[in-house]
């Protein structure tokens, strides 16, 4: 429920300047999954655990998605998720740059708020992406 509420009030699309309005959350997350299903569970995980097939090769083990939450004090590391995968927060792995796929999360400015209410600017595959996240936190 507690999961609900907070992808419910964290995603806006930014309509117009200074205008937010409220985004269809289920089309957000499914297309979420998609994204992660398609560029993130070869590593991550089909349960985002961290061990999808790619992970032993990997010089620094994926971690667990659905686990960010509870590594962080119960609170979702928004910021630092949005971060880590448009590419300004790098993690090197594998000697390349973490997120492979950095250049497909790009464009379509999107609004999300973060937990204190500040917006926070990212593209809609980003929003998308990290809605989904959202969903799958263990408690």
């Amino acid at each position: 429920m507690l999961k609900a509420i907070l992808a419910s009030v964290l995603f806006t699309t930014v309509a117009a300047p200074g205008q937010a309005q409220e985004i269809d959350n289920t089309a957000q997350i499914a297309a979420g999954r998609d994204l992660y299903m398609r560029h993130c569970a070869t590593c991550h995980g089909l349960e985002a655990d961290g061990d999808g097939p790619m992970a032993p090769i990997l010089l620094v083990q994926p971690v667990a998605l659905s686990a960010l939450a509870a590594n962080n004090g119960g609170e979702f590391p928004l910021l630092r998720a949005i971060r880590r995968i448009d590419g300004r927060d790098p993690l090197v792995s594998h000697g390349s740059s973490m997120p492979v796929y950095g250049q497909f999360f790009e464009g379509d400015d999107t609004a999300l708020k973060a937990p204190n209410g500040q917006p926070v600017m990212t593209s809609r595959p980003i929003a998308d992406l990290v809605s989904y996240l959202l969903t799958i936190q263990q408690e």
